[in-house]
């Protein structure tokens, strides 16, 4: 496991077995990441996204407590997947950072509850598969505006991104500050 620049974000990247057959991987081992985090995730729920090329997914984060962690990897194609620090208070707050998921390295992110998570299609076809601690709940289910300027991601746009409706919809940052839906951090 690798410490990302955001504090309660990892990547791992599986130690691939090939031979003529094909590759064999340990895409997710709970021992590992129990040492790097220090806790267990509960696994609630595995979530399987496909998505064509330009299609960009998020920000999304979820109420704390409880959260939601997950642990994402692209099973095929490849995405620009993406942390931000969404949580109020946090040293690191609106910084961001991205990490490419593909079916080549198999690499996978981790993400703490209280982080935002987008990805952005970079493959004619990808198929994002992520195990989360809870399960999806609208209620208590945000969004941040992934084009937010204040955020500044650099997505590698072509064209235009192919947003859902309530991601096009959602507020700034700042925004989202102001209204109170934002986790705090939790040193705050």
């Amino acid at each position: 496991m690798e410490r990302l620049s955001i504090d309660g974000a990892w990547s791992h990247t599986p130690r691939i077995h090939s031979d003529v057959r094909g590759d064999f991987l340990e895409c997710f081992r709970a021992g590992d990441l129990r040492d790097a985090i220090g806790h267990t995730m509960e696994l609630a729920q595995v979530n399987c996204s496909v998505s064509r090329r330009g299609v960009l997914r998020g920000i999304h984060f979820a109420d704390v407590p409880p959260g939601q962690a997950k642990y994402v990897t692209c099973v095929a194609g490849s995405v620009l997947d993406v942390v931000v620090d969404v949580r109020a208070g946090s040293p690191t707050f609106g910084g961001w950072e991205g990490v490419v998921l593909d079916d080549v390295s198999r690499r996978a992110v981790y993400l703490a509850e209280g982080l935002g998570h987008a990805f952005l299609a970079l493959s004619e076809q990808a198929t994002v598969v992520y195990l989360c601690s809870q399960p999806y709940a609208p209620e208590r289910e945000h969004g941040v505006h992934p084009l937010d300027p204040g955020i500044g991601i650099e997505w590698p746009l072509g064209e235009e991104p192919i947003l859902s409706a309530k991601d096009a919809a959602a507020p700034t940052l700042k925004e989202a500050l102001e209204s109170g839906i934002l986790p705090r951090h939790a040193a705050s």
